[in-house]
């Protein structure tokens, strides 16, 4: 039950909700949670959560893409999320801008695999270097 609960937090703290996964990560493993169950729980939770993220990006660029790219501001920023959003995903681990990052690349359609590989990679190794500090 605690490892639902974990997973549930790292879900919830990486939408756009003001909520700290790792005070929850670190609350779990104060707790005698097992450090492996801890970090399969808050990983797959997170990991999870920026996949919609990146999707919910994905689909509003239909929405939005007449009015993104009809003003000469719109294309600049398409353009400029486009050619530095891989380099803006290495911040996405951090808090409060990482996940409108994670929105951002589903918006400029950064390509999936690099983004799960990075967003995904930066957040698990994340729980990783606080778990070894407990």
């Amino acid at each position: 039950m605690a490892e639902l609960s974990l997973f549930l937090a790292a879900f919830l703290a990486a939408t756009l909700l003001p909520f700290s996964s790792e005070a929850a990560f670190i609350t779990a493993l104060y707790n005698d949670m097992p450090l492996t169950n801890a970090l399969i729980s808050a990983s797959l939770g997170n990991v999870l959560a920026i996949v919609v993220n990146y999707y919910l990006g994905y689909f509003l660029y239909e929405k939005t893409k007449a009015k993104l790219l009809a003003s000469k501001m719109g294309k600049k920023a398409y353009s400029f999320g486009h050619t530095y959003g891989y380099y803006a995903l290495l911040l996405s681990w951090l808090p409060l801008i990482g996940d409108p990052l994670t929105i951002v690349a589903g918006l400029v359609r950064l390509r999936f695999t690099y983004f799960l590989i990075i967003a995904g990679g930066l957040r698990i190794l994340r729980y990783f270097i606080l778990g070894l500090g407990m």
